[in-house]
């Protein structure tokens, strides 16, 4: 038979405790704890990083040509303009001879140049070549409009123009970042602060074109909720939170507004609002360029999602 062994216990109000990790402990610790999954937040965020990751993998085959669609989409408002001063070239000298008092030669002077720098800097936008120049050429073509045809103190044209800024904006960014990429091993640190400048001004500017969309027009249900969320989708965009899911929204909704609000095709050459409607669409179409570049380039240092990288 084996013999019964009894080993005496140390009493627990001794040096000795049960628990000497304290895992049994049921008091609250300060340290970390796991997230809830049941927390609401704590759902929203998942919910969250699962949309952005869907648009990592969807828009992967398109990644690569992305710089391309949004550098074109961004300069062909430019181009459309252009071929509509050639079409209409009588129209637009007695426009501007009649009703903005330019002297005969003055008009046509002004026409031309405006006709010459928007072909030649939207081409050297689209083709990658001297992109600083080309941009600064097309920024000088909207303010010499804006005040050539009177429109400066036209709120919609205000805003939409603002918004067509900061798109040429992002391709300035775009074409610093291309830079960064083929001189990596070079110093570049004032050019990476510049370019997280650019980059905020041109998230804050993109947004102008949904804040005139919101304030002109009828009212219905079905426009304040699309207001309520594209505004809450601006926010994103200008603070960089979540700033590509919140570009790529953008683009799909205005996307779809333009084709079915500013659907200028449907509408009889002879109309009016024919024009009006082009110019709308072509201008559209230049934001979502810049915004394509915003998801394709990622929001930049001044923003709230490479904070949350440091932290």
């Amino acid at each position: 038979m084996s013999a019964r062994i009894n080993i005496a216990r140390p009493p627990a109000s001794g040096g000795y405790s049960p628990d000497p990790h304290g895992f049994g402990n049921p008091s609250s610790s300060s340290g970390y704890r796991a997230a809830n999954p049941d927390d609401p937040l704590e759902k929203l965020r998942v919910f969250a990083k699962t949309v952005e990751d869907n648009i990592e993998i969807y828009t992967q085959p398109l990644k690569p040509h992305l710089p391309a669609i949004g550098r074109f989409l961004i300069v062909v408002t430019f181009l459309e303009d252009s071929l509509r001063i050639v079409t209409q070239w009588g129209d637009q000298l007695w426009y501007l001879q009649r009703h903005r008092h330019f002297p005969w030669g003055l008009s046509h002077l002004f026409l031309l140049i405006n006709v010459i720098t928007m072909l030649v800097g939207s081409s050297a936008v689209i083709l990658k070549k001297h992109s600083e120049y080309a941009v600064g050429g097309l920024l000088g073509v909207v303010i010499m409009q804006a005040f050539g045809y009177g429109l400066i103190f036209d709120l919609n044209f205000f805003l939409r123009n603002l918004s067509v800024i900061g798109g040429l904006l992002m391709v300035f960014s775009d074409s610093m970042y291309t830079r960064k990429k083929l001189f990596a091993g070079l110093p570049s640190l004032s050019e990476n602060d510049r370019k997280k400048y650019f980059l905020l001004a041109g998230r804050v500017l993109l947004i102008f074109l949904f804040l005139g969309f919101m304030i002109r027009g009828q009212w219905s249900i079905a426009r304040v909720f699309v207001s309520i969320i594209g505004l809450a989708a601006c926010i994103m965009v200008a603070v960089g939170f979540k700033a590509k899911w919140s570009a790529s929204f953008l683009v799909v909704t205005l996307s779809i507004f333009n084709v079915f609000i500013n659907n200028w095709w449907s509408v009889n050459s002879a109309h009016p609002q024919r024009d009006f409607l082009k110019y709308d669409f072509f201008q559209t179409l230049s934001i979502v360029g810049g915004l394509i570049l915003l998801v394709n380039m990622g929001p930049g240092g001044l923003s709230v999602d490479e904070k949350k990288k440091t932290y």
